[in-house]
């Protein structure tokens, strides 16, 4: 079994907008995830965060998260 292959869709200014973002992929059925390098939350404010989805997922990933703006 291989995994899938992870794609960034889109980049946050916080782990905090990023999850608000995964809320929204989460209500359209396409699993993601939230990667940010904060010290384990230490850094929660000024850490980047990145929405990862499945490589096939990215067009409907991008088309949900700009029917949001």
């Amino acid at each position: 079994m291989t995994d899938p292959e992870l794609v960034v869709v889109s980049t946050f200014r916080s782990r905090t907008d990023a999850q608000i973002a995964k809320g929204v992929l989460d209500e359209v059925g396409i699993e993601s995830m939230v990667r940010a390098d904060d010290a384990g939350g230490m850094y929660r404010g000024i850490a980047e965060a990145e929405l990862l989805v499945r490589a096939e997922d990215v067009d409907k990933a991008k088309d949900a998260l700009q029917d949001t703006h």
